[in-house]
């Protein structure tokens, strides 16, 4: 390998490594924000905070990656082109596309790592972060009695205290519902102090009451309630309600994005067979509804314009025609159930072979961007020749922007079954294919597209021209 092809290579890596963890740590605080309430008052522990962040990392590839390439080749190119490396490169017999030759490589290195990445690890990091974040969205929030509120977190029990002691363990004026026999209040403990502490194993509270009453009903005549006094007494409640249990990931691994290639072309198939299927049963079944096993099509015919048989059907008695009309009338209400019914099958198996193919494309789609998007920030670099993190973040969001709207928008269409799975998800590719071409035509042929200078000339040149052209008019 060329010294100078190592210089190119090290003075991209950097920025896109840079560029890269930034974008990402930027989704990460997103999705942190969306999440946020299903997080706070969970008392989750630090690894398990870290495990989803981790998958949620790796959930977010790819919306990162095609960024860093977009904003790293454009700091890359403006770094040449600012610090005159760029001219030299040129005034030594190199064009354009020699000089992005090397970065052109480990563009699409990177994008067949992407493709392996979609194919393998982002099914296996979906389904990881999808079970993760199921079990924390249902486990029950943090133990915490607080000062004059009735917390019913434990099941079975409302409990309230009136105020706790500095140490948070020592309580005063504690009242004790218990309605482990759901029957109402029943069975109500007021003590005048106690003491709150977890047990050794950390599965119990153990709560000592001290100075206290009990008062009780009880489901017998002669002895409605009862009501006792203690000095000291011991409750115990179950607090393993409280850890977080994992599920089955089974019950994820069926989900679309928890698929690769193989596993989608597989649904893919046993979907479309599905449909095949119920399309056949749906026209046995409809002819076997409305046509009688006995007769066929041409027999029925004859019989609905044989004159002499509508003659016998006019003169049956009225209460017998009548039981006739309502027989055919609930008949065609079944046969309408049962065609919406049909339907309805046949459209939610059309919506999940149109999302299964929408995963499909979305392992190429992502390889496909990160060259396009290397194709756009490289020559546009060349053009504006302003390295750093001003001018190129600008004109990266945009052009990102323009391409995750597009995208995003056109994948929701597909989805709804608007537009074909294939047109959805390459509709951003082919909008941004004649740019990146047209890009780097432009920065090839050293084309001052983005000189105000330039515009600023032709402007005034047109007014000059304008002005010409009133005078001449003013003078005939």
């Amino acid at each position: 390998m060329k010294k100078l092809h190592k210089l190119i290579i090290q003075s991209y890596l950097g920025p896109f490594t840079l560029t890269f963890f930034i974008t990402l740590f930027i989704f990460v605080m997103q999705f942190l924000w969306k999440y946020i309430d299903d997080l706070v008052g969970k008392g989750l522990e630090i690894h398990l905070v870290a495990e989803l962040l981790f998958y949620a990392s790796a959930n977010l590839v790819p919306m990162a990656l095609p960024l860093a390439i977009l904003l790293a080749s454009i700091m890359t190119f403006g770094s040449f082109g600012e610090h005159y490396e760029l001219v030299a490169m040129k005034s030594s017999g190199m064009g354009l596309i020699r000089i992005m030759y090397p970065l052109l490589l480990v563009t699409m290195l990177t994008s067949v790592g992407a493709f392996l990445f979609t194919n393998y690890v982002w099914p296996k990091a979906n389904l990881e972060f999808a079970s993760l974040l199921y079990d924390i969205r249902h486990k029950k929030p943090a133990f915490d009695i607080t000062e004059g509120v009735y917390y019913d977190g434990i099941d079975g029990y409302v409990i309230r205290v009136e105020k706790k002691d500095e140490d948070g363990k020592g309580l005063n004026d504690v009242l004790i519902y218990d309605h482990t026999k759901k029957k109402g209040n029943t069975h109500v403990i007021r003590a005048e102090k106690g003491r709150m502490e977890m047990s050794e194993d950390q599965n119990y509270l153990v709560f000592t009451l001290i100075n206290g009453t009990s008062y009780e009903e009880i489901e017998e005549e002669r002895r409605p309630h009862m009501v006792s006094s203690f000095g000291e007494e011991i409750l115990r409640f179950d607090l393993s309600g409280f850890q977080m249990e994992r599920s089955d990931k089974d019950i994820f691994k069926d989900n679309y994005q928890m698929l690769n290639i193989q596993q989608l072309e597989l649904a893919i198939d046993t979907y479309n067979l599905l449909i095949a299927e119920r399309k056949d049963d749906y026209q046995e079944l409809l002819q076997r509804k409305t046509i009688p096993s006995r007769l066929d099509t041409e027999q029925v015919m004859s019989l609905a314009t044989d004159s002499a048989k509508l003659v016998m059907f006019r003169n049956l008695f009225t209460e017998k025609r009548l039981d006739l009309l309502e027989t055919a009338t609930s008949q065609l209400r079944s046969n309408r159930t049962f065609v919406e019914s049909k339907s309805d099958l046949i459209a939610s198996n059309q919506r999940s072979i149109n999302r299964h193919l929408i995963e499909w494309h979305r392992k190429f789609t992502l390889s496909f961007a990160c060259i396009i998007l290397f194709f756009i920030g490289a020559p546009l670099g060349a053009i504006i020749r302003k390295g750093g993190l001003g001018l190129p973040v600008v004109i990266s969001v945009l052009f990102f922007l323009v391409f995750h709207i597009t995208s995003i928008s056109f994948e929701k269409l597909a989805k709804q079954g608007e537009v074909e799975p294939v047109f959805g998800m390459w509709i951003s590719s082919a909008v941004l294919l004649p740019v990146g071409l047209f890009l780097t035509y432009k920065a090839s042929t050293d084309s001052a597209i983005l000189d105000m200078e330039t515009y600023t000339k032709s402007i005034e040149r047109f007014l000059r021209k304008l002005k010409i052209f009133q005078l001449f008019s003013n003078h005939e």
